[in-house]
């Protein structure tokens, strides 16, 4: 199945280099190591940085058929740097062209003949749809690339004719609205979120207003202190499953490793010891690998509904936070691969 990486594309800016980012690259780069076809789909200025993107994009051996250009709106640039923990901070500038992906050019990069005759020119050759409407590819999509309503209506547009969506939260204030998240959890099949963006979630369900929402990110006072932690976030899991009705709900847990919430149960992976140079896209290899595994795993199932509740979760987790640990281990997001066993 192809796989599609849709969002932002930006120049992490630290002190010493400046370094190709963004969350659907990194994500793209990893699962392009493991074997998979990829699209990214983005936008870039034109200017300096724009060229470069195009030419590290190569050197990471991503296709470029994805990627927009802007007359007006300069390449994505995030300004990094590190606490005493040695967790990155991030000041994202805004506006950036990867606010203005076009949704017409998007779909038309994933072969979808509705976005090619949007644009005024013939469809482009590209896959079948498959029942439901939905063409076979996998959406790879997150919050920040939404922050703005050309992009956000592309992503949304791409979610809902991919035959599967793997969503991740990746929270960046000031540009994540509640509104925002849960109507991406409303897209998802599958969700990946850290412990801290669980508590988060569960804050604006449980407090919020007469929509169900609210702005504070304060975990709610059930949450936090009526059940142990642990216990708590399995709960809003599980919820979260079954308002939003996906298929799964990844949680990461930094060094104390992943799990996930399934319709069926929950599976529990530890963390790999590291040395942590730093984790910039520590995450994205996490979510690449993740991915990656499900796919297989799904490829595997014969039955009509393939069923996320029978994957080999231990594994697939395992898996994951190999990679995720293996790039902590080392200086930004796209280092050389290790050939490591996924499948």
């Amino acid at each position: 199945m192809k796989i599609v990486a849709i969002g932002e594309v930006v120049w992490d800016i630290f002190p010493e280099r400046e370094v190709l980012g963004g969350a659907p690259v990194n994500v793209a780069y990893h699962l392009a190591g493991l074997g998979w076809p990829v699209t990214v789909i983005t936008r870039v200025g034109v200017d300096r940085l724009g060229v470069r993107t195009e030419e590290r994009l190569r050197e990471l051996g991503l296709p470029l058929a994805g990627v927009q250009r802007d007359e007006a709106l300069p390449t994505g640039r995030v300004q990094v740097s590190f606490g005493p923990d040695r967790e990155p901070a991030y000041d994202i500038v805004a506006p950036a062209a990867w606010d203005n992906i076009d949704p017409a050019a998007a779909l038309a990069a994933v072969g979808a003949a509705a976005g090619a005759e949007t644009a005024g020119r013939p469809a482009e050759p590209g896959p079948e749809p498959v029942p439901g409407d939905r063409l076979p590819f996998a959406l790879v999509f997150g919050t920040l690339a939404q922050r703005a309503p050309g992009s956000r209506q592309a992503i949304q547009s791409l979610a809902r004719r991919a035959a599967l969506r793997f969503y991740d939260v990746n929270l960046r204030p000031p540009f994540n609205t509640p509104e925002l998240v849960l109507a991406s959890l409303e897209l998802a099949d599958l969700v990946k979120v850290n412990g801290d963006e669980l508590l988060t979630i569960a804050a604006w369900l449980e407090e919020g207003n007469e929509s169900g929402v609210r702005a504070d990110d304060s975990a709610p006072a059930a949450v936090a202190a009526a059940i142990p932690p642990a216990a708590a976030k399995v709960a809003v899991a599980a919820a979260l499953l079954r308002r939003y009705g996906l298929q799964a709900v990844v949680v990461t847990e930094g060094g104390a490793g992943a799990w996930v919430q399934t319709a069926a149960a929950t599976h529990h992976a530890p963390g790999r010891p590291v040395k942590v140079v730093d984790t910039v896209g520590a995450g994205d290899a996490f979510f690449a690998s993740l991915i990656a595994g499900c796919l297989v795993s799904l490829a595997k199932d014969n039955t009509a509904a393939p069923d996320f509740a029978g994957l080999p979760w231990p594994a697939i987790l395992s898996r994951a936070n190999e990679r995720g640990a293996y790039v902590a281990g080392r200086a930004g997001a796209t280092p050389s691969l290790p050939a490591l066993d996924h499948s």
